[in-house]
C-alpha cells in the first residue's frame, strides 16, 4: 500500500480521520480548499502541508521550513526545533507562525501552500516563547497571542497578547497576560497553551487547550476588546467518551457555513493523532463534539457525517523512491543535506550514503516518518553491494528506547542483526547506548526485511525467504516514543568506507 486513505462507512468519517502523528494541527480554509500544517520539532523539512477538499482525506504537498537557521540544527536536537504553529491566510498570501522554543518566533509566507515558502523572517527573539497565533484586526492592527514553555521560563499557566508591527510583522509590544489560568473560576487551569484566535460578531475569541495532552480539555475564551477582559467557559471535554485529551486544534467553517474543529489525541507511542469534530454556536459560544453525559459540555464524537467536499487520494506512506528521491513523508533528524546524502543514481531505489558508525540517535542522516497506524507491516529490500566492511543499511523502530534490523558488512561477509538502542541522557543532545539481541549470517548482500507492529505496542522483526515467509530474527521489541513525538519508521545507512552507499528498494506497508 503506497497511501492512506480514511476510512467511510455508511457516509460517516471513522475518527481519527489522521492516525499519524500530526501534532499540534492548525487549519483553514481557502476558497474551496482546506489546509493543515503540524509541528515537527529536530525533524526536518518540518512543518509539513496537507491539503483536503473535505477535512477527512488528506494528502502531503509540501513543508513550511527546508532547514532551521541555526548551527545546532546540524546535528539532531531532540525535541527542539518547530513547536505548534498557526496557519493564517491574509491579502492573497500564506503565513506559517512557527515558534523554536530556545531562539524565539518566526513566520515563514508562500503565495500557494505547497511552497516555496519564505526564509524565517523573526517576529521575536525569546527564550519560552511558544504557540504563537496572529490576528489580523477590520483596522488594520496585528496581534499574536501566545504561550510559555515551563521547561525554558518556568511559565505554563498564560497566555500574553502582543501587538505586531503590519509591515515586518515583528513584536512591537509584548503587550498584557490576558488570561492567567492559575485565577480560573471556578476552577484553575494550571497548564494552558496552544492558543488560537478569531473574531466573530464582534467577539475576540481565544480557543486553548488547557489541563495537558495527556488529560486536558478545550476552553474558549472570548472578550468584546481584544485585550479583554476575557470570559472563559470549557467546551469540550473527554467526559464519558474513549478520547484522552482532548487537545490542540483548529477551527474552521466549511462552504456551507457547516463548522468544525479539528484537534489532536495523545496516543503516546504511537504520537499525536489528529480528529475532526462537529462544531455550532450558542449564544456566541463554541460547542464542539456531541453532549453525552448530561454536564452541558461536549465530548468527541468517533464518527460523523462527512463534511461535504471531494475525497482525496491519500497520505503516501509507502515508496518505490521514484528517481532515487525519498517521497513528502520522509524527514531527517537534522538539517537536510541531500546533496551529501543521497548519490543520484538511475532507478527507482534510494542511495543513502553512510554516515558515522555512532548510534542512530546522534546520526543526522537517518530517515525517517511517523508511523502509519497502530497495526501494520513494512517490507523493504537492503542492499550493501559495493560497501566495505563495517557498512551497515537497516530499517528501524526509533524512539527513546529503539530497535532496528540491519544487513552488515563484514570481513567474513555479511549478517543481519537485531539491535536495541536505549536513550541514556533526555538532553537535546544526549546519546543511546546500543546492544547486538540476535545476530545471523546470510550468503548475500541483498535482502529482504519485514517488521510488524501491533497494537501491544510491539514489533517484530524478520527476514523474508524467497517464497514469502518470515523468518523472524529475536524476540518482540518494545515501541516507544521519542521526544514530543510518537515512534518513527526509519531508514539509515551507516558505518563502513567513506563515499559507502547503501542501496534501499521498495517499501510497501499493508494493514
Amino acid at each position: 500500500m503506497d497511501r492512506y486513505v480514511t476510512d467511510i462507512k455508511n457516509g460517516c468519517y471513522q475518527n481519527p480521520v489522521l492516525p499519524m502523528d500530526f501534532s499540534d494541527p492548525d487549519a483553514i480554509r481557502v476558497g474551496e480548499d482546506y489546509y493543515l500544517i503540524s509541528s515537527s520539532f529536530t525533524y526536518l523539512p518540518g512543518v509539513p502541508v496537507l491539503h483536503s477538499k473535505d477535512l477527512v482525506h488528506w494528502e502531503r504537498i509540501g513543508n513550511c521550513v527546508e532547514r532551521l537557521p541555526f548551527d545546532r540544527y546540524a546535528q539532531p536536537a531532540h525535541g527542539c526545533g518547530t513547536w505548534a504553529p498557526a496557519l493564517r491566510y491574509h491579502a492573497g498570501r500564506f503565513y506559517a507562525f512557527i515558534p523554536l522554543p530556545d531562539e524565539g518566533i518566526f513566520y515563514t509566507e508562500a503565495t500557494d501552500p505547497a511552497g516555496p515558502w519564505s526564509a524565517l523572517h523573526c517576529v521575536k527573539s525569546a527564550s519560552g516563547w511558544i504557540d504563537p497565533c496572529p490576528l489580523w484586526d477590520d483596522d488594520g492592527s496585528v496581534y499574536m497571542a501566545h504561550a510559555f514553555a515551563k521547561s525554558r521560563c518556568g511559565i505554563k499557566h498564560k497566555i500574553q497578547l502582543s501587538r505586531l508591527d503590519p509591515e515586518t510583522l515583528e513584536v512591537v509590544e509584548d503587550g498584557p497576560i490576558v488570561f492567567d489560568g492559575t485565577l480560573s473560576q471556578p476552577n484553575t487551569q494550571p497548564t494552558i497553551e496552544g492558543p488560537k484566535m478569531y473574531k466573530r460578531n464582534g467577539w475576540y475569541y481565544i480557543f486553548i487547550p488547557a489541563g495537558g495532552v495527556e488529560y486536558g480539555w478545550q476552553t474558549v475564551l472570548r472578550a468584546r476588546n481584544v485585550y479583554g477582559p476575557y470570559e472563559e467557559k470549557i467546551v469540550m471535554h473527554q467526559g464519558a467518551s474513549s478520547i484522552n485529551g482532548p487537545h490542540q486544534g483548529a477551527w474552521v467553517t466549511a462552504p456551507d457555513g457547516s463548522d468544525w474543529f479539528l484537534h489532536f489525541q495523545d496516543r503516546f507511542e504511537l504520537g499525536r493523532v489528529v480528529h475532526l469534530q462537529p462544531m455550532c454556536w450558542h449564544s456566541d459560544w463554541p460547542f464542539i463534539g456531541l453532549e453525552q453525559n448530561g454536564d452541558g459540555i461536549g465530548e468527541p464524537v468517533t464518527e460523523w457525517d462527512c463534511p461535504k467536499g471531494e475525497a482525496g487520494p491519500g497520505l503516501q506512506i509507502g515508496d518505490s523512491f521514484t528517481n532515487g528521491k525519498p517521497g513528502l513523508q520522509w524527514q531527517w533528524q537534522a538539517n537536510p543535506q541531500p546533496e551529501a546524502w543521497l548519490r543520484p543514481v538511475a532507478g527507482d531505489a534510494l542511495h543513502l550514503v553512510c554516515g558515522a558508525s555512532g548510534s542512530l540517535w546522534r546520526q543526522p542522516n537517518v530517515l525517517s516518518q511517523m508511523l502509519p497506524a497502530a497495526d501494520f507491516t513494512a517490507n523493504v529490500t537492503l542492499g550493501l553491494a559495493g560497501c566495505g566492511a563495517g557498512a551497515k543499511v537497516g530499517l528501524s523502530v526509533m524512539g527513546q528506547k529503539y530497535s532496528a534490523i540491519e544487513l552488515c558488512r563484514t570481513a567474513q561477509g555479511c549478517t543481519v542483526q537485531l539491535v536495541q538502542g536505549m536513550v541514556k541522557d533526555l538532553a537535546p543532545t544526549g546519546d543511546a547506548e546500543e546492544t547486538i539481541l540476535a545476530e545471523k549470517m546470510v550468503d548475500t548482500d541483498e535482502i529482504t526485511v519485514t517488521m510488524k507492529i501491533t497494537a501491544a505496542k510491539q514489533v517484530q522483526y524478520a527476514l523474508l525467504a524467497a517464497d514469502g515467509t518470515a523468518v523472524p530474527l529475536g524476540g518482540a521489541q518494545p515501541v516507544a516514543k521519542a521526544t514530543w513525538t510518537g515512534a518513527r519508521l526509519a531508514l539509515y545507512a551507516r558505518g563502513g568506507t567513506k563515499g559507502d552507499a547503501a542501496c534501499i528498494k521498495q517499501l510497501n506497508i499493508t494493514f
